[in-house]
């Protein structure tokens, strides 16, 4: 038989939260191979926060377009390396890198431009790569004209060293190729690193700084490339090395260039510089071609990744890489803990003081609020990546505040009913019905913020908008499924609804008083 109207059946609904709770720990501690805590963001478990400042080749501040552009593309990167809870935030003019946990050497490249070509290598003009002996006037150890230069930090400077380099390196006439071939110092910064035209002859370093080519034009550009993977040694090669495929354009033009420039030798430029120059045995018809190189795992995997994802549409230079240590994440984490053990015990003691047996009920509503919560953060870490961040931790610190103030809904709205007249027991239904709108209509305009704030947010706001969303759904679960039943279970018990236990002696005592009131009212106007 069904209850009465506005009456439940609490131990139906407790059996209800007690399978919840079962079923997700069991998923905790059943699922994945990995310790029951949650993922960490990089202000609690330490990471590395890299900041990109990005340059155009005229020295013109860069379009928001080209920034947003990059800040997609490196995303994209960043989520390559399958390293959960990074960021990629735009500051300006700067991309700022966050990255948690051991991923910081990965992070510190990220930034590199990635714009691949290719280009043949002029016969006989190769040489190994050496300072060149200061000339007259020119200080020891400095670049001559034409050569890489530490690039200016003003950006008419900047576009002066630019354009001064294109003159000799990026010269069509071979005297001056020849005179550029032996001045470039490879062991200083490259002006022109992401500004070469690629419609003009280059002459360029090797990622090792041991050899120089005179390259032609640029005939084949990145873009041609389908997919790219890291490939390790064999029998033909002892070095890891990058295989890559073709688009269906892309593999006739490299099928073209190879069966005209058997013997010939193929240059693969990354950002300016040479990866690898091998020599064109046979034609190449399968659309695919193999970079080789100095290359291990980590640089193989990571040129794979840059090349796979896209060039950047601007180069960037590495202006902070900022490291934060563990052990401040632990300090931070600790801080974030106390301060939230220091509002629990706030709220106990006031909800212990005010309502007694109601605020026993609401202290552990709230701990099995916090392990419902708990839980819900492991599972969101395994299974979207979730990292909680200080952010977040404020966030369930506020929701404290928000879930009490559920409880405390129910329990006035309780007090109300007895105030007029009603028993412990037969006010729990009536003010639970009342009081579960309000309740409602709180925690909905408390999501519809959270949302709004997530939404709109960048960075670690959105890890304090998550948590306050999520901490107010589970609001709910806990007082519909916890706290409500367990009232009605305290307003049937003989010993728990007596007032000095029940909290709610003064309220009864005064609703005596009240009815006593109106009845000597009433005696007194019939006798008159």
């Amino acid at each position: 038989m069904a209850p009465p109207a506005g009456q439940i059946r609490p131990g139906r609904y407790l059996a209800i939260f007690a399978l919840i709770v079962v079923a997700l720990y069991g998923l905790v501690f059943l699922t994945g191979d990995q310790k029951p805590d949650p993922k960490l963001g990089i202000d609690l478990q330490g990471g590395t926060r890299v900041t990109l400042t990005a340059r155009t080749p005229d020295g013109r501040p860069p379009t928001q377009e080209s920034l947003a552009q990059a800040r997609q593309i490196i995303e994209t990167r960043v989520n390559g390396m399958g390293i959960s809870g990074s960021e990629v935030n735009l500051d300006g003019s700067n991309l700022v890198i966050t990255v948690p946990g051991e991923g910081g050497d990965q992070a510190k490249q990220l930034g590199q431009t990635a714009e691949l070509s290719f280009r043949k290598v002029v016969p006989n003009m190769v040489a190994p790569a050496q300072a060149p002996p200061p000339q007259p006037g020119q200080p020891s150890g400095t670049a001559p004209q034409g050569a890489h230069a530490q690039q200016p930090a003003d950006p008419e400077a900047q576009q002066a060293a630019i354009e001064e380099a294109k003159k000799t390196r990026q010269s069509t006439d071979p005297n001056v190729q020849m005179e550029a071939l032996g001045a470039l110092d490879c062991n200083v910064e490259d002006p022109l690193r992401g500004n070469a035209d690629p419609k003009l002859p280059l002459v360029a370093c090797d990622q090792q700084k041991a050899q120089k080519y005179v390259l032609e034009p640029v005939f084949m550009e990145g873009t041609d490339i389908a997919n790219a993977a890291a490939q390790p040694p064999n029998q033909q090669e002892p070095n890891w090395t990058v295989s890559l495929d073709f688009t269906g354009d892309g593999g006739k033009r490299w099928a073209d260039f190879t069966s005209a420039n058997v013997g010939q030798q193929a240059a693969f430029v990354l950002d300016g510089e040479v990866v690898s120059a091998p020599r064109i045995n046979e034609a190449l018809l399968g659309g695919n071609a193999s970079i080789s190189g100095d290359f291990n795992q980590q640089t193989a995997t990571d040129l794979a990744d840059v090349l796979k994802y896209g060039s950047l549409p601007l180069a960037f230079d590495q202006s902070e890489a900022e490291t934060v240590s563990a052990t401040m994440g632990v300090a931070a984490l600790e801080a974030g803990l106390i301060a939230g053990g220091i509002g629990l015990f706030l709220v106990a003691v006031y909800c212990l003081a005010y309502y007694r047996l109601l605020g026993v009920l609401t202290v552990l509503s709230l701990v099995l609020s916090g392990g419902i919560v708990y839980g819900v953060l492991v599972l969101l870490g395994r299974w979207i990546g979730f990292t909680l961040d200080l952010a977040g931790i404020a966030g369930f610190i506020v929701a404290i505040g928000i879930t009490a103030d559920s409880f405390i809904v129910f329990f006035e709205r309780l007090k109300d009913e007895i105030r007029e007249g009603r028993t412990f027991r037969s006010a729990v239904p009536r003010a639970w019905t009342r009081a579960r709108r309000t309740i409602l209509s709180a925690d909905a305009v408390s999501f519809l913020a959270a949302a709004v704030l997530y939404v709109l947010a960048v960075g670690q706001v959105k890890g304090f908008a998550f948590t306050l969303g999520m901490s107010t759904v589970l609001d709910l679960v806990v007082v519909f499924l916890v706290t409500h039943p367990l009232v009605a279970l305290a307003s049937k018990n003989k010993f728990l609804s007596k007032p000095s236990v029940s909290g709610l002696g003064a309220t009864q005592r005064y609703a005596a008083q009240q009815r006593s009131a109106r009845s000597r009212g009433a005696s007194s106007a019939k006798e008159a």
